[in-house]
């Protein structure tokens, strides 16, 4: 079959969105083209941003391809379904400049395999992929795009009918990714670096998927839960292709990085730097100093409450006190150019508490931001806990909420965020 992938042309006006709005390597769109193309498939993958493209001129690509189906993502990249746009007005944008010239029209994402019915309303789509997606599109390629393949969402009628479970894939059997060369050289964004500026090209890469904790803000639940890691020898000859094609700094997008030995090693072999996200209190000094040594340049790491009473509440299963974490943290910055402390606004941590506390470590080359509120994601715990599992109304209800709690948001929200209905628009039926 002739299958068309497409991240769509991302804008973030008067969005809540906090996630980074450089370009990224759409990684579930390039395993999903592996996997096709193993499989005998005609892929044509297509990247608003990385190529600078509007979504007008994406769809007339795709329609010029005649694609039997078409998927489109709602999030942009696999490193930001845990903090997407809650808005779907962007992949709507594409799919109505498409009109009916892309086949069996898909929608990948966080909005459908938390809200599946409403997903597949506001997009107008056929089907919607319920959890992790690159396994399942190439189920639905063999099948002939016949609905019924187990983790995907239709409607029969106007109601929404479920086709098996939420998927989860064994994604240590994904094949190593090769991207175009034209590709590589627009990537010039590091991810989260800060140490320098970007010389050549950066990448994006993934040696485990999920995470064993269950914080109560970490909008996981439906998608990318189950902690994998990946079969090293398979990361290895990624990350070398990518290194020949120019290739300096890699940002690794797990959920959470966890200390890897073997890993560490190779990457120290190959000379290059990277950046990571994890939990401090999870590294003991032996292996801060070997992750520094194999190239480390950035780490963020979970902190998120100053008071055990804070990290409790969160769900946290932490077992450091703050003065420990304190110090693991400027014992990380000792081998690491650029640490940062991540805060998350909770009701028990003093303002002045936490001021002095961001101020304290910045003579130690630290940095700790500004605590940011969280938005109730509906696959989050703590979505479940305010109002039960998401129906079709999750996101406007968690959309509501934040903007009615919260008059300060994140440092990357210049615009005042607009109400859902606002953002959304063109998914709203004629």
């Amino acid at each position: 079959m002739r299958v068309a992938l497409v991240n769509p042309a991302w804008h973030f006006e008067h969005s809540i969105y906090f996630g980074c709005r450089e370009p990224h390597l759409p990684l579930e769109l390039g395993y999903a083209q592996a996997l096709l193309e193993r499989e005998g498939h005609d892929v044509l993958l297509l990247d608003g941003l990385l190529e600078q493209k509007t979504n007008n001129s994406l769809a007339a690509e795709v329609a010029g391809f005649a694609p039997e189906i078409t998927v489109v993502a709602t999030a942009p990249t696999y490193l930001f379904w845990r903090c997407a746009p809650p808005e779907l007005r962007v992949p709507r944008e594409f799919l109505t400049a498409l009109g009916g010239a892309g086949g069996i029209t898909v929608a990948v994402g966080p909005h459908g395999s938390a809200t599946p019915g409403a997903t597949l309303r506001k997009l107008g789509a056929d089907i919607v992929i319920r959890g992790e997606c690159e396994s399942v599109i190439a189920a639905l390629a063999n099948g002939g795009g016949t609905p019924g393949v187990a983790g995907t969402a239709s409607l029969r009628d106007g109601e929404v009918v479920l086709h098996g479970p939420t998927q989860a894939a064994a994604f240590s059997d994904l094949p190593p990714l090769v991207w175009p060369d034209a590709w590589i050289q627009r990537h010039g964004h590091h991810h989260h670096r800060f140490d320098a500026e970007p010389t050549g090209p950066g990448a994006e890469v993934e040696a485990s998927r999920g995470c064993p904790y269950t914080c109560s803000f970490c909008a996981k639940m439906d998608y990318r839960d189950q902690y994998r890691r990946r079969t090293l020898p398979v990361l290895l000859e990624e990350i070398d292709a990518l290194i020949t094609q120019g290739v300096r700094y890699f940002y690794f997008i797990d959920e959470i990085f966890l200390p890897n030995r073997a890993l560490l090693e190779a990457l120290a072999c190959r000379g290059v730097q990277f950046g990571v996200q994890t939990r401090i209190d999870l590294w003991k000094p032996e292996m801060l100093a070997r992750l520094g040594w194999a190239g480390c340049v950035s780490i963020e790491a979970g902190v998120e409450s100053l008071t055990q009473q804070g990290r409790e509440s969160l769900h946290k299963d932490c077992r450091m006190s703050t003065d420990a974490l304190t110090q693991r943290l400027i014992l990380a910055r000792r081998h690491v150019p650029f640490v940062q402390a991540n805060l998350i606004a909770t009701a028990v941590d003093d303002a002045g508490i936490v001021t002095r506390w961001r101020e304290g470590l910045q003579p130690y080359g630290v940095w700790a931001n500004d605590p940011v509120p969280l938005y109730p994601y509906p696959s989050s715990p703590d979505y479940r806990r305010l109002w039960g599992e998401p129906d079709d109304q999750a996101w406007e209800r968690a959309h509501a909420h934040y903007l009615a709690h919260f008059e300060r948001f994140s440092d990357i929200q210049d615009e005042k965020p607009l109400p859902l209905h606002a953002l959304e628009t063109e998914c709203l039926p004629a």
